[in-house]
């Protein structure tokens, strides 16, 4: 397929989050938020499933759809119910690093699946490597089934799915401070998006499929070393991490514009910026929140995300007729270099017992 028909799919991805992400964060605040990431994850088996049994566009954009749904089942959804749990046992304190370890944990998974693909897919071609992604997905669900849940007593006191829904958006109405924060984690967020096209920037600095499997390692290592270090920097200023994000748009340029493997390494290093910036704003998004709809104050975030995203992807997929991905790449650092000056102004400190 080319490179517009792949922007395609990916804005199929995300409008179908667009679609879902606020509703989803309304259900997991008024119903199980475990069953609800396990529907979610259930879905996105079956979508994977589909492009091993339908391989083609149409296989691929319904794969895509259901992925789409199940990112917006989970986004938001996963992320209170750990806060509500900690909150419950007292330790809410805890939560940059507990959900920290489980980032790390995730993209430890990507790494191993990343090295291990082009391995899998010579011994077994897509249909090995779409097996494995199915029966991920399927241990997911079950291991989610397993988790304990906690419902705090503001939420409990909140009846109905409208109502629901209604206090969390009227919670970021009502918060100039949470709806800037809020408005701040959706840029970033989508602009995160740009990884789906690492794949095609490293193949175009001339790699192989098993070169190009490689270096796709460099930016999952690097917001896995970012995840793992970010408890250690849960007290940074915002002033101070808007340098980091400023560098990490300078990291990102240089890296695109290098044409070579070897500029995979910048674009790793702003990766693992932005997945350090992703875990602690998310935490002290958190500590900003006090109404009863958690999930849904959440969800409005990923919903800022899917839309800063589908801007991306559709620069992306017009601007393929004049520039290549390499250029539209380093671009991207414009966006990003905006977002470090608003972070000065915009995030929140670290909240009272952070160490």
């Amino acid at each position: 397929m080319s490179s517009g028909q792949i922007s395609s799919l990916f804005a199929i991805w995300s409008v179908a989050g667009f679609v879902l992400e606020v509703p989803s964060g309304a259900w997991a605040d008024t119903f199980s938020r475990r069953r609800l990431v396990a529907a979610g994850l259930l879905l996105r088996s079956l979508g994977f499933a589909l492009w091993l049994l339908w391989p083609s566009y149409p296989g691929f954009a319904v794969g895509f759809l259901l992925w789409g749904a199940s990112g917006a089942m989970t986004s938001g959804t996963i992320e209170a119910l750990v806060y509500d749990a900690l909150a419950a046992a007292r330790a809410s304190d805890r939560y940059v690093r507990v959900i920290g370890r489980g980032n790390t944990a995730a993209l430890l998974a990507m790494l191993a699946a990343s090295a291990l693909a082009a391995p899998a897919y010579a011994a077994g071609g897509y249909p090995l490597v779409g097996a494995a992604s199915v029966a991920v997905g399927l241990v997911g669900a079950a291991t989610a089934m397993s988790l304990s849940e906690a419902r705090p007593r503001e939420q409990e006191e909140v009846r109905g799915y409208l109502a629901t829904l209604r206090a969390g958006l009227g919670e970021v109405r009502g918060q100039p401070r949470l709806a800037r924060t809020v408005l701040l984690l959706a840029a970033v967020g989508g602009l995160t998006a740009i990884e789906e096209y690492f794949p095609l920037l490293a193949r175009d600095t001339g790699a192989s499929i098993t070169g190009v499997a490689l270096l796709g390692t460099l930016p999952i290592a690097a917001a896995t070393a970012a995840s793992a270090l970010a408890d250690r920097w849960s007290a940074v200023t915002p002033a101070r991490l808007g340098l980091a994000v400023a560098a990490a748009a300078g990291a990102l340029a240089a890296g695109a514009l290098a044409r070579h493997p070897a500029g995979m390494l910048g674009v790793a290093a702003c990766f693992g910026v932005l997945e350090l910036f992703t875990v602690l704003g998310e935490a002290r998004l958190q500590e900003t929140i006090s109404g009863p709809a958690r999930a849904t104050v959440l969800s409005v975030t990923g919903l800022g995300s899917e839309v800063a995203a589908l801007a991306l992807f559709a620069g992306f997929g017009f601007g393929e007729s004049t520039l290549d991905v390499t250029a539209l790449m380093a671009l991207t650092g414009l966006p990003l270099a905006g977002a470090a000056l608003l972070t000065r102004r915009w995030l929140p400190p670290a909240g009272p017992g952070r160490p």
